[in-house]
């Protein structure tokens, strides 16, 4: 028994808790999402609102979902930063990727929900 356990643990060091590898992706997503916002902040209102025309090209050409989440993600930040003078933290856009995936993000009071679903709106 103790042998087992130490080849769950040794195995544990390597991948990690499942969980743990979940939330590290959802964390990439957001950092990947970081690096399209010095390029939007620099579109006029119109060229913003013109991404979800060209998410839709991007689609119907035969890039996933999954492709696009980062950069879309990006722009609803961008959108909610000069819309409503509220920018999504990295959090919320793992959270955002978690309601899109179909999955409960349990969030508290002031954490931001109604601003976490946009994200996830905007990509159905």
């Amino acid at each position: 028994m103790d042998f087992l356990k130490k080849i769950y643990a040794f195995l544990l060091r390597i991948f990690g808790q499942r969980i743990e590898r979940v939330v590290k992706g959802y964390m990439e997503t957001a950092h990947k999402s970081a690096e399209f916002e010095p390029d939007l902040q620099q579109l006029t209102d119109e060229q913003l609102k013109d991404k979800t025309q060209q998410f839709k090209d991007r689609l119907a050409n035969g890039e996933s979902d999954r492709d696009i989440l980062p950069e879309a993600f990006a722009v609803v930040r961008e959108a909610a930063t000069r819309n409503v003078q509220m920018r999504h933290f990295d959090v919320q856009l793992v959270g955002g990727n978690v309601l899109y995936g179909g999955k409960i993000a349990e969030m508290a009071t002031g954490e931001g929900k109604t601003l976490v679903a946009t994200l996830a709106v905007y990509m159905k």
